[in-house]
């Protein structure tokens, strides 16, 4: 089991940037498939990006392809999220996941373990 701990969120100016942090318990990061979603108020959750377990493999949802980047360092059993040219309808609490398996999961269901959210405010 892992449990994963969100931090970076906050209140930013549109086209401003954030980077949003998931810190994983545990020793077995790396076989963890991660991914990051997001659930605005009122609209269910979304997937926002994914990584394979060694980072050769990631996926954006077209909305934030080119603004957002999802990296890891499995060294420090941590998922980033960086968020450049931000939106206003990027504001969200933002969860990040994890699944060991060597695929990419895209959906919330095939997620087995979540963070509790940090919020991201995005201000016109």
């Amino acid at each position: 089991q892992v449990q994963l701990v969100e931090s970076g969120g906050g209140l930013v100016q549109a086209g401003g940037s954030l980077r949003l942090s998931c810190a994983a318990s545990g020793r077995t990061f790396s076989t963890y498939a991660m991914g990051w979603f997001r659930q605005a108020p009122g609209k269910a959750r979304e997937f926002v990006a994914a990584i394979s377990r060694y980072g050769v493999s990631t996926y954006y949802t077209d909305s934030v392809k080119g603004r957002f980047t999802i990296s890891r360092d499995n060294a420090k059993n941590t998922v980033f999220l960086q968020m450049s040219s931000l939106k206003r309808e990027d504001t969200a609490v933002y969860y990040c996941a994890a699944r060991i398996t060597p695929l990419v999961p895209k959906t919330a269901a095939e997620y087995e373990y979540w963070g509790q959210g940090t919020q991201v405010t995005v201000s016109s």
